[in-house]
């Protein structure tokens, strides 16, 4: 194992400890807090203190389990805490958000009533619909008493009764639980704060939102976006399923169950009728012997168990049933010995069976009774008559009931441990693709290869990563930071090979246009003053904003290093002309103009061997060839273009190349002196020259006097 990776297993090590410590100290702090305001009975729960702050120091992951983790410690105790469990949840996720947005701050005040308020919101609002679904109109609890007293008040109903008391309570509750956070964020050290954060890297830490998002916008989803989906949809689906199908196997069983019970309460008051006295019971009502002993058995039952709506025994009939016993109820007093009550069109497939005295099926209906369970134990007499039947309706709103609450409690555990889930995966998803997936796409998205510096920064951005995920992630990070190091190597190299060439290339220019100039007994200093004084014009027009969408520094390179061609043509014109000492006829004039013509042919044959992409200096040495004596009052040659249509290379070599003839010896002339041939070429501006470029040259004049009297080849001044 080498250095390296001790190193991360020692920092991971660390990570897990400092979560254990914060999520052991969490978990005791809403442990002693929730059972010190029980023993003293006081209207609080604060058993959020530690799950918020352990939120907020440490982050989701610690905040969420001590959450999940109080419920279901305090749930040993109380099993219904546990169906709370999602609330505690969500209340940490709130703090770990809002501590990441610096809300715990006594510096900003205002921002603590939204962290009280949503607090409250969770625990008391969304707890108060909980408690109703699991429980209705709760009568016990620490609201209890509040709620009950403002129902009594008669302006709310039971409903809304519970839940503003539930609300009151816990945004007293909430608020000591929002400034005891922040009291305690604000004593811990930013160094110890860092070292209780827990975080996952699997790479070198990144600071920021960029790592988060990539460098680049995801055309339809991102990963980040996508996990979630997935696991969203995953574990819903998974939870539906699993919920829908343990809510049909409970209502089913509880039906069952209900049957049973239905019938065993059926059989004890079967058991307690004299079937052989039933006429009399009919005919004497109360006044029978026995009667009044079996109608409170009828009673009991009703009144032993909720479930149970009704209780009775009827003797059935063509003309209907009629009443030998009937137990009263809170709502519904039963029904007089010798009445006849009219059949139930839901009973009615029932009534052939039932008028022959045979066992009949439970029957489930929704009639005029209400939603009921009915179940019917026929009564015989010692000769096998069926004198009567028992019938128990059992309250189908009461079992479903109960099935809404199994179901409330169902989602309300699934629902915790979906966050603590979806939390956990987003977490480790976070920090084992997404970010390293993200900073590798930024590094490389925003690499730079044009200078030998940007190479090295966008190297060593790349190294720095350190992605250590251990998986195909890290190999694919490996594979990146070799390419990379190719790349570099490889550009580096042809740099230095263009650099070389492009060093032949310019000696090559100058050796030729040294050969042509010599031709004309001229030192050649001339290819490499007008090279130089054209970069000085070109400067100084950039500096001064003057043509700047054109001077771009390729432009600038192009013109210095292909300056010296623009006299290329001379090669085809003879010794004679170009050597004579005198005045040039007109017809040698006329000769010598060709030379414009002549160097743009042999520059474009040139053209001819490369690739357009490669002859970007050789196009304005054509220009610079064939354009450099046009004027710019149109006078010039050959083409006698005028103003801009002139090329600006040959414009500014026009400036030069009379500049640099004017202060040279020649053979057949002294130099002029600096002032004097600057005098010559303000002359000219807007006739011979352009303005803008005279005005250029003028404002560079040290520059160009330096360059004047470095290269003059016998000139005074």
């Amino acid at each position: 194992m080498n250095d390296r990776d001790t190193t991360v297993r020692n920092q991971r090590r660390a990570r897990l400890r400092a979560l254990l410590v914060l999520s052991a100290a969490g978990l005791l702090i809403n442990y002693l807090l929730a059972h010190l305001a029980t023993g003293l009975k006081l209207p609080l729960y604060l058993d959020n203190i530690g799950s918020g702050l352990t939120a907020a120091v440490g982050g989701y992951i610690p905040g969420i389990v001590v959450g999940f983790l109080t419920n279901l410690v305090n749930g040993i105790g109380d099993i219904n805490t546990t169906y709370y469990g999602s609330l505690t949840v969500l209340i940490a996720i709130a703090s770990a958000w809002f501590a990441g947005k610096g809300f715990y701050s006594f510096k900003k005040p205002w921002r603590l009533p939204v962290v009280i308020v949503t607090f409250a919101l969770i625990g008391g609002g969304l707890g108060s619909v909980l408690t109703w679904a699991l429980y209705g109109f709760n009568a016990s609890g620490v609201s209890a008493p509040l709620a009950m007293r403002i129902y009594e008040g008669g302006a709310l109903n039971r409903f809304w009764s519970q839940f503003t008391a539930d609300m009151l309570i816990d945004l007293l509750d909430k608020t000591i639980t929002v400034l005891v956070i922040a009291a305690a964020q604000s004593a811990i050290s930013e160094p110890l704060r860092e070292r209780l954060h827990f975080t996952g890297w699997q790479q070198s830490p990144l600071s920021g939102a960029a790592p988060v998002s990539g460098g680049k916008r995801a055309r339809f989803l991102s990963l980040r976006s996508k996990l979630v989906l997935l696991v969203t949809t995953a574990m819903v689906s998974i939870a539906t399923v699993v919920t829908v199908l343990s809510f049909i196997h409970f209502r089913t069983a509880a039906e069952d169950e209900q049957k049973a019970l239905a019938w065993g309460v059926a059989s004890v008051a079967a058991d307690a009728i004299d079937a052989q006295r039933v006429d009399e019971y009919l005919e004497l009502g109360e006044a029978a012997e026995g009667y009044a002993r079996i109608d409170k058995r009828f009673n009991d039952l009703v009144r032993s168990i909720d479930s149970i709506q009704y209780v009775y025994a009827y003797r059935i009939l063509e003309d209907g049933c009629h009443v030998v016993f009937d137990a009263d109820t809170p709502e519904v007093q039963g029904g007089q010995p010798g009445d006849v009550v009219e059949f139930d069109d839901d009973f009615i497939e029932m009534l052939p069976k039932l008028l022959a005295g045979l066992p009949v099926k439970p029957k489930i209906a929704n009639g005029r009774f209400g939603w009921l369970l009915t179940v019917y134990k026929p009564v015989y007499d010692s000769r096998g008559v069926c004198q009567c039947y028992v019938g128990v309706d059992v309250s189908m709103a009461h079992i479903y009931r109960n099935g809404y609450q199994f179901l409330a409690r169902v989602v309300s555990l699934f629902f915790g441990f979906f966050l603590l889930l979806l939390t956990a995966t987003i977490w480790f998803a976070e920090y084992n693709i997404i970010l390293p997936i993200n900073a590798l796409d930024i590094a490389t998205g925003s690499a730079a290869y044009t200078g030998a510096e940007d190479r090295a920064n966008t190297l060593q951005s790349i190294r720095a990563l350190d992605i250590r995920t251990g998986d195909e992630i890290e190999n694919l990070y490996h594979s990146v930071t070799k390419t990379t190091e190719d790349m570099v190597d490889t550009l580096e190299n042809m740099e230095h090979q263009g650099e070389i060439i492009r060093k032949l290339q310019n000696g090559l220019i100058l050796v030729l246009a040294d050969m042509v100039e010599s031709r004309d007994q001229c030192t050649g200093d001339h290819v490499r003053k007008t090279a130089a004084y054209t970069g000085i014009i070109m400067r100084e027009l950039k500096r001064e904003g003057v043509y700047t969408d054109q001077l771009t520094d390729d432009f600038i390179y192009d013109v210095v290093n292909s300056a010296p061609l623009h006299d290329i043509g001379k090669i085809q014109v003879s010794d004679t002309i170009l050597n004579k000492p005198g005045k040039l006829t007109d017809e040698e004039f006329e000769i010598m103009k060709t030379h414009t013509t002549a160097g743009a042919q042999v520059i474009s044959h040139a053209m001819n061997t490369v690739s357009e992409d490669d002859s970007g200096y050789l196009k304005e040495a054509m220009n610079l060839a064939r354009y450099h004596h046009e004027k710019w009052n149109g006078q010039g040659y050959p083409c006698g273009l005028k103003a801009e249509a002139i090329p600006l290379s040959a414009r500014i070599m026009a400036v030069a190349d009379v500049f640099d003839a004017l202060v040279s010896k020649r053979s057949y002339k002294e130099g002029f002196p600096f002032e004097k041939a600057m005098e010559i070429i303000r002359s000219g501006s807007g006739s011979h020259f352009d303005p803008n470029i005279v005005a250029a040259f003028e404002h560079a004049s040290d520059e160009v006097r330096a360059v004047m009297r470095s290269n003059m080849g016998g000139s005074g001044e």
